[in-house]
């Protein structure tokens, strides 16, 4: 008999959690997508990007080294279980979709992320940590790419916020932004 992995659970709660946030008719009776659930204590870390936002993003030409337009995104941020996590949609007008389930270790006073995109198996887990300046930064656990790298997401006003991803290649030491996002929100 062929043994389970042990991801095998939280991806089956992944998909669940996914299939019912977009349920129609019955969504009201299901405790997904309470905005309000995820807007008290340390879920606000996250909770406060929860809605659409419209996407304008660019990344520092490796030839060049001058930041070139890229083709932008949608990125949906949703709360689910009343409060349970906080997952995202990462809709980009071309490339792999992909999706982030948040959810909050209050041992660790940090995140648990898990990011899965169309274009990879499985998924990465990821530790988010909000530091003292209000910023939250990421950090990939395993499935780690090459070189290392960390997001830091900013603090969102009313109506926007920025995001970006730095790479390393000597350990932590320095770190060189290479890719940036500007959110805004949907008016669709």
């Amino acid at each position: 008999m062929r043994k389970m992995k042990k991801t095998h659970p939280f991806l089956i709660s992944l998909l669940l959690f996914t299939a019912a946030a977009q349920a129609t008719d019955e969504r009201a009776a299901i405790p997904f997508d309470n905005a309000a659930a995820c807007m008290e204590g340390p879920l606000v870390q996250f909770g406060q990007y929860i809605g659409n936002w419209d996407i304008e993003d660019s990344r520092l030409s490796q030839e060049t080294k001058k930041w070139v337009k890229g083709a932008g995104a949608r990125w949906n941020f949703v709360c689910v279980g009343d409060g349970a996590a906080i997952q995202d949609f990462w809709l980009p007008n071309s490339g792999a979709v992909g999706t982030n389930l948040r959810i909050y270790n209050p041992d660790s006073n940090s995140w648990d992320v898990a990011w899965a995109v169309s274009s990879v198996s499985g998924f990465a887990h990821i530790e988010a940590k909000q530091v003292e300046t209000g910023n939250i930064v990421m950090r990939f656990k395993t499935k780690a790419p090459t070189p290392d790298r960390r997001i830091t997401f900013f603090p969102a006003t009313e109506n926007s916020w920025n995001w970006k991803l730095e790479i390393t290649l000597d350990g932590g030491e320095n770190w060189v932004e290479v890719y940036r996002i500007k959110a805004s929100r949907s008016t669709d």
